[in-house]
């Protein structure tokens, strides 16, 4: 009972702050200009900060936790990717392609892992290395992903299909160009790109940041999460949740239980146990992050699908979350 209470204190503050953004703006108290501002100033400012943050101040790695790493970083380029080749194949809107793959591969894990697991053991255990690990991956394939699925690179290969047509023998063949550089170039400028890679640097040749300046950098980082939940709830209406519902629910089955029933028995397998075992789910289970509904946003890709997975994966993850917790006490696992 007292995880399932935990459970619930950590996903339903979020659902509730995405419910007052909702009716903030029906009252007009906020206003699609504002949602325009406060996504720019999470997307360029206040999450890169938080993302160097988190890796610049990481305690040094333990080279006998080298294993664990290896598969947080296998499991999370597998599970990305997998779910992008199925998405393509399956998913008829190809616009709903990169949120889809999003919404069902990325959790929080940073914002969730780190207290469920001290609420258990005491210690964050083995998350801040599953985070070093993971959570740049999440980021950088999520951009590759959005990249490549936008709605402008979409079009432009349609319109490439449009004049690269030519006839064969009474077929026609279609000749496809797609703009490798624009899509690198989206890549290596991203805002959280660059903060990861910054907070790398920071943290490989232990630079360490002055007291003032790291309580500066934390209060700026500390916008990103209100921010997106407000601007989540005040673009988020029934209307479109009723328009997609059925691929929403599709991504929340998968990101919240088929991939930690396949993840489990495989860390399992490898030896991974008590805190580290608890660690992978919170990367495989956790809802989708809150971070992903602006980087859709900013990318030109379904936003509206991915507000909803944000919406409906942390609805749904306190009952989940409770299951699987249960499930591996149950077997003497955590």
């Amino acid at each position: 009972m007292n995880n399932f209470i935990f459970a619930l204190n950590a996903t339903m503050p979020i659902f509730f702050v995405i419910l007052i953004g909702n009716i903030l703006r029906r009252r007009n108290i906020i206003n699609k200009e504002w949602i325009k501002m406060s996504d720019k100033l999470a997307f360029k400012i206040a999450m890169p900060t938080i993302l160097f943050l988190d890796i610049a101040t990481m305690d040094k790695m333990d080279g006998g936790n080298l294993k664990f790493i290896a598969f947080c970083i296998i499991a999370t380029t597998i599970m990305f990717f997998g779910i992008w080749i199925i998405a393509k194949i399956f998913i008829k809107d190809k616009t709903m392609v990169g949120s889809f793959t999003q919404g069902a591969s990325r959790g929080s894990a940073a914002v969730l892992g780190i207290p469920f697991v001290q609420n258990i053991y005491g210690n964050s255990g083995l998350v801040p290395l599953m985070i070093l690990a993971a959570v740049p991956l999440f980021n950088a394939y999520s951009i590759i992903i959005l990249a490549f699925s936008s709605k402008s690179n979409l079009k432009n290969i349609e319109n490439s299909d449009k004049s690269n047509n030519w006839k064969s023998h009474g077929k026609t063949k279609k000749k496809v160009r797609i703009n490798y550089g624009l899509i690198l170039k989206s890549i290596l400028t991203n805002p959280l790109i660059i903060g990861i890679a910054v907070g790398f640097l920071f943290f490989i040749f232990g630079i360490e940041i002055p007291n003032i300046i790291l309580k500066t950098l934390k209060t700026i980082g500390n916008m990103a999460v209100p921010l997106m939940l407000i601007s989540i709830g005040g673009d988020f209406t029934l209307n479109d949740l009723n328009s997609r519902f059925g691929i929403s629910f599709v991504a929340t089955i998968i990101k919240l239980i088929i991939l930690p029933l396949i993840t489990l028995p495989v860390a399992i397998h490898f030896g991974i146990e008590k805190s580290g075992l608890l660690a992978i789910l919170i990367m495989v289970g956790a809802p989708s992050a809150i971070s992903g509904y602006i980087m859709s946003k900013n990318m030109d890709n379904d936003y509206v699908l991915m507000s909803n997975i944000v919406v409906m994966t942390t609805l749904f993850s306190s009952v989940t979350f409770t299951l699987w917790l249960f499930i591996l006490k149950s077997f003497n696992l955590l």
